[in-house]
């Protein structure tokens, strides 16, 4: 549902309420559960929000990929080994991912291509 509701939130047209991403995700959703999945992203910092009068307007600060990143990030931090956390995930990987992860960690620092 997170990721759906991140998608939404993409494809608005600027800051929107949660009773508009309730209307775009249609369904039988209560507008409880749309505030939740709001709440839990942006503890997650896939999305900020911003009061305007007596609601909240939301806006999307990640995409899918950058959700995944954060589940993978919260992950890693909660394990005592990260080291052998890190090792077990790259020797898990397949030949392909295993080479776009070398080209990654290719780049400067600063993640900017020369």
């Amino acid at each position: 549902m997170e990721a759906q509701v991140l998608a939404v939130l993409r494809q608005a047209p600027g800051p929107v309420n949660a009773g508009w991403v309730l209307d775009q995700l249609g369904g039988d959703l209560a507008y409880t559960t749309v505030m939740t999945i709001l709440t839990r992203l942006q503890a997650k910092r896939a999305v900020t929000r911003e009061r305007v009068g007596r609601f909240f307007e939301w806006c999307a600060t990640s995409d899918e990929a950058g959700l995944a990143a954060l589940r993978m990030r919260r992950v890693l931090d909660a394990e005592s080994d990260r080291e052998a956390v890190l090792a077990r995930f790259v020797t898990a990987l397949s030949p392909d991912d295993e080479r776009l992860l070398r080209d990654l960690l290719n780049l400067p620092e600063d993640g900017a291509e020369d």
